[in-house]
């Protein structure tokens, strides 16, 4: 008898199981999840724009900080028009810790 009871529990317990399982994978393909995995990815595409947006600003900054420093030092500008940031060196290798495959 309590063999059966024990087996009952279990089978319920797994029952419970695949049934949320299956909810939460049919969840996945109704309009509502696949808006929100949208939703989640326009997020992230967002949010990395944003980042590479305020990295090009914060280094346009610093360039023009350097240029009006050397200008109004009476220092010529041409080197730093034409200095090659580090980044354009590794155009034709990989950079330091990154590996090619």
């Amino acid at each position: 008898m309590f063999k059966r009871i024990l087996w009952l529990g279990v089978g319920v317990a797994v029952g419970v199981i695949v049934v949320r399982k299956v909810t939460k994978a049919a969840e996945c393909v109704t309009p509502g999840g696949i808006a929100h995995r949208v939703q989640e990815s326009a997020a992230g595409i967002k949010s990395s724009a944003r980042q590479f947006w305020n990295d090009v600003s914060a280094a346009s900054a610093d360039k023009e900080l350097q240029l009006w420093t050397a200008m109004e030092r009476g220092e010529d500008v041409a080197p730093l028009l034409s200095e090659e940031d580090d980044e354009d060196i590794w155009l034709d290798e990989s950079p330091p810790g990154r590996s090619t495959i």
